[in-house]
């Protein structure tokens, strides 16, 4: 008799452990294939600039890798200044004003009609505005 409830029990068992690591591996697929969506994915910002004497405006405009993305430049914009452009996956958006008088200066991110990052002044000069990208968050 105990024999037979342990052949049961180990039976029960094996067939549980198979049952989850089926599950987990489902588990796993479905990671894997949001990270590939994530990754790939594409989506559209809105960079906006304001302020006087704007030496320069940096910016990531989607080239690069999400690590290293590649940043454009443009030197003595005229402001208000605005540029859309399309991103990749995790690659966050940002834009980097430099003026010489920071005291009105202000540093928008806009995704979908809404702001998701904004800076003014001294912290527009020193860090500009980087957002986390909206594909992730």
């Amino acid at each position: 008799m105990k024999r037979t409830v342990r052949t049961a029990v180990s039976a029960l068992a094996v067939a549980g452990l198979a049952l989850g690591l089926g599950a987990c591996s489902e588990a796993a697929e479905k990671a894997v294939d949001q990270v590939d969506k994530s990754v790939n994915e594409t989506y559209e910002v809105t960079y906006e600039v304001t302020g006087k004497n704007i030496e320069s405006i940096d910016y990531h405009a989607g080239g690069g890798t999400a690590m290293e993305p590649k940043i454009e430049s443009e030197k003595k914009p005229t402001t208000p200044w605005k540029k859309t452009v399309t991103l990749k996956g995790i690659m966050p958006p940002a834009v980097m004003p430099i003026s010489l008088d920071p005291a009105d200066l202000t540093c928008k991110v806009i995704h979908n009609g809404k702001v998701i990052k904004e800076a003014k002044g001294q912290e527009a000069t020193a860090g500009g505005c980087v957002a986390v990208s909206p594909i992730v968050g």
